[in-house]
């Protein structure tokens, strides 16, 4: 009997701000579960972005989101080694943990046309192919996506763009933080426990926004 090799491990590669995790982040992993073998979640300091919860808050929140998807056991995983404000460091790591798998980046519609300028850009399309999210108000052209297909493969998730946003919530829009329905209850909770977001009518602590 000749010895066949087996498939790859899929592996989709889904970094978040996370500030904080809300139900568009818990559509798109749950999705992404029916699509990959196994979906690795982290969060980062984003160097373009001022974050309002430090990183352990956010880490203990993306479980608790992840916690309450309806997935099968370990598909969809948070591994804080994976987080780095560099992506190309994030794939490095990724390769060591997970040698022979074939990575997905998972980036939203608003990245599509900033990917090449990323630093170490060649390096991560060497490393992974690219899945794009819809996201309302961002235009997934012809013109854009072909640009970034000469650079590696390119999909388009095949679902609804999701208008939720960490940075309206944190802005509150007249909503108290810990009731506000974009946030899972876990995650309410865990941000009434810990007072975070506070309104800014509520507080005298500057309000910062990506």
């Amino acid at each position: 009997m000749t010895a066949t090799n087996s498939p790859a491990l899929r592996i989709a590669l889904f970094g978040t701000s996370a500030d904080p995790p809300h139900q568009g982040h818990a559509a798109i992993l749950a999705w992404l579960a029916t699509q990959f073998d196994h979906v690795a979640v982290w969060t980062a300091n984003n160097p373009f972005k001022e974050h309002q919860t430090p990183l352990g808050d956010r880490f203990r929140m993306l479980e608790l989101l992840i916690d309450d998807l309806a997935v099968p056991p370990q598909r969809v995983q948070v591994h804080p080694e994976l987080s780095h404000m560099r992506t190309v460091v994030t794939l490095e790591r990724s390769r060591q943990v997970w040698p022979q798998a074939e990575f997905s980046l998972v980036v939203g519609a608003d990245l599509v046309e900033q990917l090449p300028t990323w630093h170490r850009a060649t390096e991560i399309f060497a490393a992974a192919s690219i899945l794009v999210i819809p996201r309302p108000g961002y235009d997934l052209t012809e013109a854009s996506l072909a640009n970034l297909r000469q650079y590696t493969t390119v999909t388009v998730a095949e679902m609804p763009a999701i208008d939720v946003s960490s940075s309206r919530y944190r802005q509150c829009d007249g909503i108290p933080a810990a009731t506000a329905p974009e946030i899972p209850p876990a995650v309410q909770s865990y941000i009434a426990q810990h007072h975070l977001y506070p309104c800014p009518q509520n507080s005298t602590a500057p309000l910062t926004t990506p």
